[in-house]
């Protein structure tokens, strides 16, 4: 059996990448990046970002990885299936992406302090193509 994982050097190219994107529109949020066990690897508290920025964003990592989506498309998935948002550990808000290596989530990225889930997650999938570079 393979595995594939993010180093911390790639973990932390990622986090900065959203962090940056964040600060060219203005927006104080917090970064996460997640590994594919849900374990946080590296998180980044930009300047100003509220207090509930850093655990929102760690959620938001988890559950992209969780279920190798997007959250913006959880969220939908919860009108089928409200109970989902009953498990420990997961938020479902915009903000959080996938990263994935032959299809298979092997980490997320999670980013909240921005006044909407779309500006989130704009700043989240630009961490997760700042590792295709």
């Amino acid at each position: 059996t393979q595995s594939t994982h993010l180093t911390v050097e790639a973990a932390t190219k990622a986090a900065q990448a959203a962090l940056d994107a964040a600060k060219k529109e203005n927006q104080r949020v917090s970064v996460a990046v997640v590994d594919r066990n849900g374990n946080t690897i590296v998180t980044l508290r930009g300047d100003g970002a509220g207090p509930q920025a850093y655990e929102s964003a760690e959620k938001k990592a988890y559950t992209a990885v969780s279920w190798n989506a997007p959250t913006s498309e959880l969220v939908k998935r919860l009108e089928q299936a409200p109970n989902l948002k009953d498990i420990p550990g997961t938020l479902f808000l915009g903000g959080g992406a996938p990263v994935t290596s032959k299809d298979a989530p092997i980490a997320g990225v999670g980013v909240a302090g921005a006044p909407s889930g779309d500006l989130d997650e704009k700043f989240a999938q630009a961490g997760v193509a700042a590792l295709a570079k």
